[in-house]
C-alpha cells in the first residue's frame, strides 16, 4: 500500500481531531492533509539551533515519524538557542534530550533517535528510511555529505544555515539543483568561521529552523510554492528578506551533465573537521 493509500484509509482518533483541529479546518490541509502528515517520515540532521525548532514544529504538526541524528551532548553554551534542551539536560546526550522534549510536546508521534556521526558508511542507511531530510548541520563535512546522499537517493533536502545575524534557507529536489551547484567543493580549513568562532544571534536560529519546518510541511502536503530553485537570504540586523533564483549548474560535480562525484566521501579530509551532526 502506498503512502497516499494509507492516508486515505487512516482514521483519525477523536484526540487527533481535537489536537490538529486548527489544521483540519484549513482547506489547504483538512483531514486528508493531516493524514499525510501522520504518515510522513522526516529526518533531522542535528539536534541543535536549526534542528530544535524544526523538530518542535514538525512534532506539533503531527508528522508521524521524526528522526534525529546527533552524537553530541548538551553543553551550557547550547542553551542560548537550542530550544529542545533545558538547563537540567546539560551533559545529557542530545538525542535523548530531544526525544524527551518532543514527546512532551506531542506524545502522539514516533521519535527515532540515531546517536551516531553521519558518515559515508551510514548516510545511505539513515536517509533511506525517511521521506524528507532537514539539514541542520553547522559544518561543511556534514553539509556536503548530506547533500550528496540526498541527491543520490533522490530525497528532498530542506537546507538552512545561519551565522551571526545572517541566515538562509532553500529546498533541493533532485533534478533541480543541489548544494554543490552553489559551492562545488568544500572550503579549505579556516576559510569560513563557524558559530562557535563567530557567534550567532540565538533567535535567528528559531526563525530559520521554523522556515525549514514550514517548507517541509508544504512538501508533505503538496501545497504552495516551495523554495525549490530559490535561495532565501535573511539579514537579521536590517530585517530584510530577499530571494535569489537558483538553477541547476550543468558543471556541478554531483548533479551536472558529467558528474565526478558518484559516491559518498567523508569530507573532513578536505575541511580538517569532524562530521559533527549539527550544533549551530
Amino acid at each position: 500500500m502506498t503512502a497516499d493509500n494509507k492516508s486515505e484509509t487512516l482514521l483519525l482518533t477523536p484526540e487527533q481531531v481535537e489536537r490538529y483541529s486548527r489544521h483540519i479546518i484549513m482547506p489547504q490541509v483538512g483531514s486528508t492533509g493531516q493524514r499525510k502528515l501522520i504518515n510522513s517520515k522526516v529526518l533531522i540532521v542535528g539536534a541543535g539551533g536549526l534542528g530544535s525548532p524544526s523538530a518542535v514544529y514538525l512534532a506539533l504538526a503531527g508528522v508521524g515519524t521524526v528522526g534525529i541524528v546527533d552524537f553530541d551532548v548538551v553543553d551550557l553554551s547550547n542553551l542560548q538557542r537550542q530550544i529542545l534542551h533545558h538547563n537540567d539536560d546539560v551533559g545529557k546526550r542530545k538525542v535523548i534530550s530531544a526525544q524527551e522534549a518532543i514527546k512532551a510536546y506531542n506524545p502522539d508521534i514516533n521519535i527515532q533517535v540515531h546517536e551516531e556521526m553521519i558518515t559515508s558508511e551510514n548516510a545511505f542507511d539513515l536517509i533511506s528510511q525517511y521521506d524528507i531530510v532537514i539539514n541542520g548541520a553547522d559544518n561543511f563535512p556534514a553539509r556536503y555529505l548530506v547533500n550528496d546522499a540526498c541527491y543520490l537517493l533522490k530525497k528532498p533536502l530542506v537546507d538552512g544555515s545561519i551565522l551571526i545575524f545572517d541566515g538562509q534557507a532553500t529546498v533541493y529536489i533532485p533534478g533541480s539543483g543541489c548544494y554543490r551547484c552553489l559551492f562545488p567543493t568544500p572550503p579549505p580549513p579556516g576559510a569560513v568561521p563557524n558559530c562557535a568562532e563567530a557567534g550567532v544571534l540565538g533567535a535567528l536560529t528559531g526563525l530559520v529552523g521554523s522556515i525549514q519546518a514550514v517548507e517541509t510541511l508544504k512538501l508533505i502536503l503538496e501545497i504552495g510554492d516551495s523554495l525549490v530553485s530559490r535561495l532565501l537570504l535573511i539579514d537579521g540586523l536590517a530585517m530584510d528578506f530577499r530571494t535569489v533564483k537558483l538553477r541547476r549548474n550543468p558543471s556541478c560535480p554531483l548533479c551536472g551533465d558529467t558528474p565526478t562525484v558518484t559516491e559518498l566521501i567523508d569530507y573532513e579530509i578536505f575541511c580538517g573537521l569532524p562530521s559533527r551532526n549539527g550544533d549551530h
